[in-house]
C-alpha cells in the first residue's frame, strides 16, 4: 500500500510538471534528442542583424518582427517538421502560435539563442568582416 501511495504521488507530480511547458516546447537538450528522431526545418525568427551575428548552423532566417515570418507562412508545407528559436523563446513562441492557428501540426519552439549555443549545438559564427561594418 505504500509503495502504491508513492507510485501515485509520484505521477500525480509528473502530471503538474508536464503541464508547466506546453507539448511543443522543448529544452535545448530535448531537442537535441527529438531532432535525431524527427528530422525538420530549423527556423530563427530573430532579426537579420541577429542573424548575422551568428546562428545555429543549417538555421534559415524568417523575421518575425518585420513581417518576413507572416509572409513565408503561406508557402511552409504544413506536412513538415519545424523547430522556431529566437534570442529569448518569446518570438518563437509567438511564431509557433501563428503556425499552430495556420493548420501546421509538427512546430516546436525550441527556445533562445543563447541557451542553445550554451548546450553545445553547432553555430555558425559572425564573420570578422561583419562585425567591423556594425
Amino acid at each position: 500500500m505504500k509503495s502504491f501511495l508513492i507510485a501515485l504521488a509520484l505521477s500525480c507530480t509528473q502530471v503538474v510538471f508536464a503541464q508547466d511547458k506546453p507539448a511543443s516546447t522543448l529544452t535545448p537538450d530535448q531537442y537535441k534528442e527529438v531532432v535525431k528522431q524527427e528530422k525538420g526545418v530549423l527556423i530563427d525568427v530573430r532579426t537579420p542583424e541577429e542573424f548575422a551575428q551568428g546562428h545555429l548552423k543549417k538555421a534559415r532566417n524568417s523575421d518575425y518582427r518585420g513581417g518576413a515570418f507572416a509572409k513565408e507562412l503561406e508557402t511552409l508545407d504544413k506536412s513538415k517538421t519545424y523547430y522556431l528559436y529566437c534570442a529569448s523563446g518569446n518570438r518563437s513562441g509567438k511564431a509557433l502560435q501563428l503556425m499552430k492557428e495556420a493548420g501546421f501540426e509538427h512546430v516546436y519552439n525550441i527556445g533562445g539563442y543563447k541557451d542553445l549555443q550554451a548546450a553545445g549545438l553547432p553555430v555558425k559564427k559572425a564573420t570578422a568582416s561583419k562585425k567591423a561594418n556594425q
